[in-house]
């Protein structure tokens, strides 16, 4: 009880995170793995869960707590009593998953898939979190701000990134892809061989795996792309020029981004100087 009370005075401040200097919020995070005994309740406001700690942070800090996310722990049977070796789930439907169900982690992170074409870290959609109400006018610091309610990652920009909806009408598509897929031989490269070039430069996926992965299969691209939709809309993707782009911006992206959110290019950009070298 009294560390609970201990920690309850720190409500409705300021998280010491949030004021430390760069160095130090740098080694906080180590005291998370070596505390070993530390309380839940000071764990919560380990540094590692504040900015600018958890820009930061690595995968075995992070996993040092929450390893349990990528330990198999698939059901065999649901409690209505279906088998799931009987029954395919949502993204078992494209061709590229391969293998039984497994958990939303391991599916991002484990699988000989996921290795081969993403690079995904905890922090690719975990960017802290506040342990207080998240609700907006709840505190001192939330003051007029749209803040997604209880929600450790924001699923509009991340999530919706490859689970939108297909933008089969801007692209100029007859019909679905699902129905219009036969007449490009179930390739993407078809047409994007030539438009749109400059794509998948992010830090959470293999560029080039991607590219030649999709030369064979057009569920490499499909999937992430409206095949494993959860949304019934679609992600504003960044317009990033392309050689041989003409200058005329169509009206549907007139208000879209010329690049990738920062975050997501540390090391992009140093590995493409390096190239250029």
């Amino acid at each position: 009880m009294a560390s609970v009370l201990a920690v309850a005075g720190c409500i409705g401040k300021e998280p010491a995170a949030s004021k430390a200097s760069g160095v130090a919020s740098a080694a906080a995070p180590k005291a998370v793995a070596s505390a070993g005994g530390a309380d839940y309740q000071r764990a919560r406001y380990d540094p590692i869960h504040f900015k600018p700690a958890i820009d930061k942070a690595t995968n075995d800090q992070c996993l040092s707590c929450h390893q349990e996310v990528l330990k198999p722990s698939v059901r065999d049977t649901s409690p209505a009593g279906g088998k799931a070796a009987d029954a395919k789930a949502w993204y078992q439907q494209t061709s590229t998953y391969q293998g039984a169900q497994d958990t939303f982690h391991r599916r991002h992170m484990e699988t000989t898939y996921a290795k081969q074409v993403m690079t995904m870290k905890c922090t690719t959609c975990h960017t802290g979190n506040n342990p207080r109400d998240e609700a907006p006018n709840t505190s001192a610091d939330t003051q007029g701000m749209s803040l997604k309610l209880r929600k450790m990652a924001d699923p509009e920009k991340t999530c919706l990134m490859c689970h939108g909806k297909m933008n089969w009408q801007v692209m100029g598509l007859p019909g679905p892809w699902e129905t219009s897929k036969a007449m490009f031989n179930n390739n993407c490269m078809t047409c994007h061989a030539s438009i749109r070039t400059n794509r998948h430069a992010v830090n959470f996926l293999s560029a080039k795996a991607i590219e030649e992965a999709g030369k064979s299969n057009g569920d490499v691209c499909f999937g992430c792309h409206g095949g494993r939709a959860w949304y019934q809309k679609n992600f504003p993707y960044p317009r990033h020029p392309w050689p041989g782009a003409t200058p005329q911006v169509p009206d549907w992206a007139k208000d879209r981004p010329t690049a990738s959110d920062v975050r997501f290019l540390d090391g992009v950009l140093t590995a493409a100087a390096g190239e250029k070298k």
